[in-house]
């Protein structure tokens, strides 16, 4: 009996007779009894305007990005800021795509090359679709040809064994063949790993360079306008956004071409036309020029009104509401100076950018050093102990050895008041009680200040 019940209720389940089903009551929009919202949203818009009209942002501009930006996914959009920090010179999303492109077709096409067979479209294409499982077209190899033009020789050949039903023997197929350096005493180049190696880095360098440009380009448009050398440049400004950068033009491949066939007798006379005598097609041409200038002559001189204002006119600048009362020649110190301070952060190098963060954190560690110097009462310190100590009392996670690095640091910036002692096998610190921790800090914070304008 109980197996029968059992049975019956799997067969309602199964036919969806088995009642309705329980839906789940909607979640609330509140955190702890609060509106998850934030309630000072308009107070940030008005303080995210406020900023961006300071920075001389034009509000037309930004819709117009942010309306091209909407049409391209998130992950697309936002590719950048998912990347590993520093970012350095990351490349747009769709930049790093054709990358990859790239290096599953120069794969599939060594392969190819190496066994001296013909790398047609149809193999390469089957090859790099298998390879990222995205879709491979004639516009993606135009776009490599855009950005590394001395990688292949691209030609329209017939005649080439495909082994496939869908293409016929005699069409023409677009070739791709490798342009190698034979180096001596070889019959015939092959593309091995190494070049394969240096093909991709030489091809990630001509994108970077691509995206400089825009950079160049976007750099020029502000207000300072920033010059930066593209050989110092370590990192793109803040607000060029790499994602927006714009595709990679696709340059033409070799088109099949074309073979006239005479159908009409319109077209048998069209043909004849064109097969002119060179003293016809001088006479013609000279005839044609003649009748341009007559009509020039003929047209009447446009007079500009003086009264209207040309539209090439560049317009006054306006100044920001939120900036109403505060003098043209501050803003424009402010503006200068925040220029500077961009153009050194684009050119620092990672060494520069890990000394700048160890020194930022001197102040605190050498207030951090003095209380243990305070709570050990003695007068000089073993390395190891101070760095333990110190590690034990810092708000941040850092090693021993990175301990270490610091306070060597911390004692070549300010040598009068904290010294390192070898003795023996052992190194101690020892600090200078005539000198104020206020003097130490004040010696550090303008140290990092001029360290940051270099």
């Amino acid at each position: 009996m109980s197996q029968a019940r059992v049975t019956d209720f799997f067969s309602r389940k199964k036919k969806g007779t088995g009642g309705p089903a329980k839906v789940p009551p909607p979640r609330s929009s509140t955190v702890g009894g609060r509106d998850s919202s934030p309630c000072s949203s308009s107070v940030h818009e008005e303080f995210v305007r406020v900023i961006d009209e300071a920075a001389g942002l034009n509000n037309g501009e930004s819709a117009i990005s942010n309306a091209a930006d909407a049409e391209a996914p998130a992950y697309q959009r936002y590719h950048t800021l998912g990347q590993a920090a520093p970012p350095g010179l990351s490349l747009p999303y769709h930049y790093k795509v054709l990358a990859e492109m790239f290096r599953s077709m120069d794969t599939v096409i060594a392969m190819l090359y190496n066994r001296c067979e013909t790398a047609t479209f149809a193999k390469i294409k089957r090859g790099v679709q298998d390879m990222m499982h995205k879709r491979f077209e004639e516009s993606h190899i135009g776009q490599i040809k855009t950005v590394f033009p001395e990688a292949y020789t691209f030609r329209q050949e017939k005649n080439i064994p495909t082994f496939n039903s869908s293409i016929k023997k005699g069409s023409y197929q677009l070739t791709v063949e490798p342009i190698i350096t034979s180096e001596l005493n070889e019959a015939r180049p092959v593309l091995s790993a190494s070049r394969l190696l240096e093909r991709r880095r030489i091809f990630h360098q001509n994108l970077v360079s691509m995206v400089k440009q825009h950079h160049k380009v976007f750099l020029s448009s502000l207000d300072p306008p920033v010059l930066v050398p593209e050989d110092k440049l370590t990192r793109w400004h803040p607000r060029f956004n790499v994602d927006t950068v714009a595709p990679v033009h696709t340059s033409s491949l070799p088109q099949v071409p074309q073979t006239e066939k005479l159908a009409t007798a319109q077209e048998v006379l069209d043909k004849a036309r064109s097969l002119l005598t060179p003293k016809m097609e001088k006479a013609l041409v000279g005839l044609a020029l003649k009748t341009e200038d007559k009509a020039a002559d003929k047209e009447p001189t446009s007079v500009k009104n003086p009264a209207v204002p040309q539209a090439s006119a560049v317009p006054a600048a306006q100044v920001p509401h939120a900036l109403k009362g505060v003098s043209q020649s501050l803003l424009d110190r402010i503006r200068a100076k925040e220029a500077q301070k961009l153009q050194a952060a684009m050119t620092r190098n990672s060494n520069q950018e890990e000394r700048l963060l160890m020194m930022s954190r001197l102040g605190e560690l050498a207030r951090i050093l003095r209380n243990v110097f305070v709570a050990e009462k003695k007068p000089s310190l073993v390395m190891e102990v101070a760095c333990n100590r110190m590690v034990a009392s810092y708000r941040s996670a850092l090693s021993t050895g990175e301990m270490e690095k610091h306070i060597r640091l911390l004692a070549e910036v300010t040598g009068d008041w904290l010294t390192i002692h070898p003795v023996r096998k052992d190194l101690y610190l020892k600090l200078n009680k005539s000198v104020e921790l206020s003097t130490v800090v004040d010696k550090l914070n303008s140290r990092l200040r001029e360290e940051e304008r270099l």
